[in-house]
């Protein structure tokens, strides 16, 4: 599918982003470094993935974990710098969408980076606390 957002054309393929592409999109948005081998298996085992392309470079990513039945979680949604605030975030997201509700998944979670809540509010996702709360740890490995 091409999508023509402020006279680039944007490609979004349903597709595994390489161990590279992802590193380098995580990079690029600040989260950090990660480990490659981690990074392999985490992407090997998710349910669902985009790749968004510019001249088959990539420029964003997106995907979903999960048990494919009743809970999906979506992850490492990001776009390079130069390509956020012109939609091609919200192409990924219609795709991550569009996977749970043709699976009738019942709940779906994300963690926003700092700053992103308003744009994820956009798609009917909310803060539930107090009443539910969010939480999560950081293994050492």
């Amino acid at each position: 599918m091409m999508v023509n957002i402020t006279n680039a054309n944007y490609k979004i393929q349903e597709r595994i982003p390489s161990v590279s592409e992802h590193r380098f999109l995580w990079g690029s948005v600040g989260w950090g470094n990660i480990n490659t081998e981690v990074s392999r298996g985490s992407l090997n085992n998710s349910l669902y993935w985009v790749v968004a392309t510019v001249n088959d470079e990539p420029v964003g990513m997106g995907r979903i974990v999960g048990d494919d039945i009743m809970f999906f979680y979506i992850q490492d949604v990001a776009a390079l710098p130069a390509y956020q605030n012109l939609g091609l975030g919200k192409e990924i997201l219609k795709y991550l969408l569009a996977y749970i509700k043709k699976r009738n998944g019942t709940f779906g979670g994300l963690f926003a980076s700092e700053g992103k809540d308003a744009f994820y509010e956009k798609f009917g996702f909310k803060n539930h606390a107090p009443h539910l709360t969010g939480m999560f740890t950081v293994f050492d490995n």
